[in-house]
């Protein structure tokens, strides 16, 4: 649906963006990520031909988006930001404001306005002023219009940022519901990773303006290539480590004084950083482990308990930091606290190693 071919991007003479080649496919939804600054807007901007190269191509449907053709193409784009920019004016005509431009007669835009209204939940707050909207209810808004110009390609720079949690997860299961009956391409720039895995099909990893990682969700998130990648897609527990023995698909690991099998190809006397998403460990009370068929099991003392909602990240001294995450109610169950020796358990297969 869209390429980037060779695109350079400068602001203030300074290089902010540096994109080889990048292809948005037809009814996918593409999420950029990566930290603040990464140049994740100014992608969305250059993909919206707000923003003008200094060098290389934008093509849309394999043709390239000459000067001449901007506004015919910019017409097939829907955009919706962080902020919801909405006019003043009633919730209604801010929806119908993209019909009204293209000139689309009162009745009919009314109606599509009002299908795209209704699609987001807010279809009863049509007359309102769009001033006297809650947070929640001005995005909703703002994703209407832009859908109701019925766009080939909707453009969204963190249009769920800055909502409070439950407004936010609401709006995302409304906005995946919408997805799964539309034929629509998606860009979606966000900061939250977690969001990426639940709504996209490929994700781009931005870093300093250029494409650290790309390809699905899970497998930026199980196999991340970098230490910085793997810490930004929520890895906690990242150590050196060095490949002692190989055979089979399957690898032996040293960690300080002790060894760890991992599922990897790699030879013998290779620098690693060893990582393992919190999720992937189980921890057990010294007195309660079973019989269990994870290959590594590692004793340790509790050095850290931390809240994360219903969730308890636990950071445990095993002769280097591991954090495993288990629920509230498991932490309470377990009685645990700090200095208490438990064991953490993890499959060769949950181990993640990045060559160094």
């Amino acid at each position: 649906m869209l390429t980037l071919d060779q695109v350079e991007v400068q602001r203030s003479g300074r290089t902010v963006l540096t994109i080889p080649h990048l292809t948005v496919r037809e009814g996918r939804l593409l999420a950029v990520v990566g930290p603040n600054g990464a140049g994740k807007s100014t992608l969305l901007l250059t993909l919206a031909h707000l923003l003008e190269p200094v060098s290389g191509q934008l093509l849309y449907r394999g043709q390239l988006v000459k000067q001449r053709d901007i506004l015919a193409y910019r017409r097939r784009l829907g955009l919706a930001f962080q902020k919801p920019l909405l006019l003043s004016g009633s919730v209604l005509n801010n929806a119908a404001t993209g019909l009204a431009l293209r000139g689309m007669a009162r009745t009919a835009r009314r109606e599509r306005a009002l299908h795209w209204l209704e699609r987001f939940g807010v279809a009863h707050l049509s007359q309102r002023s769009a001033h006297q909207l809650s947070g929640g209810e001005s995005q909703r808004v703002s994703l209407a219009r832009a859908l109701a110009t019925d766009p080939e390609v909707l453009l969204l720079d963190e249009p769920f940022a800055g909502l409070d949690a439950p407004t936010r997860e609401r709006l995302l299961d409304d906005f995946q519901r919408m997805l799964a009956d539309v034929d629509l391409t998606v860009v979606l720039v966000t900061h939250d990773p977690e969001e990426a895995l639940v709504l996209a099909d490929q994700m781009i990893v931005l870093w300093d303006g250029q494409i650290r990682q790309a390809g699905p969700p899970a497998t930026i998130f199980s196999a991340p290539v970098d230490a910085e990648v793997a810490t930004f897609v929520g890895v906690e527990t990242i150590v050196n480590g060095q490949v002692v023995a190989a055979r089979d698909g399957q690898v032996t690991i040293a960690v300080n004084d002790l060894h760890l099998d991992a599922v990897a190809d790699l030879d013998v006397g290779r620098d690693v950083l060893f990582c393992i998403r919190p999720e992937d460990l189980t921890l057990w009370t010294a007195e309660e482990l079973p019989t269990s068929s994870a290959r590594n099991q590692l004793p340790g003392t509790i050095r850290r308990l931390s809240s994360r909602g219903p969730l308890v990240n636990v950071v445990v001294d095993c002769g280097f930091s591991i954090t495993a995450q288990i629920t509230r109610a498991s932490a309470e169950e377990m009685a645990l606290a700090l200095g208490q020796r438990v064991v953490i358990t993890f499959k060769a297969s949950a181990v993640h190693l990045i060559a160094r």
